[in-house]
């Protein structure tokens, strides 16, 4: 076989397949790729973030403070799993 004659049989099999590949992604079912619409959720505000942004503001001040001291006890109980209400 000659090269021109091989290289119109390799064009002829990649529009062959460039062609199965187009209807096969012509007949999927949109329906199923839809995308959901997403709901977004806003979070319930935590009055202990308030309180971990007041000391943040506070600065040095905060180390004396009784209640950054005591929101950030609290914070760490949270965030180690700790029940603060002494039933352990």
């Amino acid at each position: 076989m000659e090269g021109s004659v091989l290289a119109r049989i390799a064009a002829i099999v990649f529009v062959a397949i460039a062609i199965t590949a187009a209807l096969v992604e012509m007949g999927r079912d949109k329906a199923g790729q839809a995308v959901r619409p997403t709901v977004l959720v806003a979070p319930e505000p935590d009055p202990l973030r308030a309180e971990q942004r007041r000391c943040q503001e506070l600065g040095e001040a905060a180390a004396s403070d009784p209640d950054c001291l005591a929101v950030w006890a609290e914070t760490r109980d949270r965030f180690l799993g700790r029940d603060r209400t002494g039933a352990e």
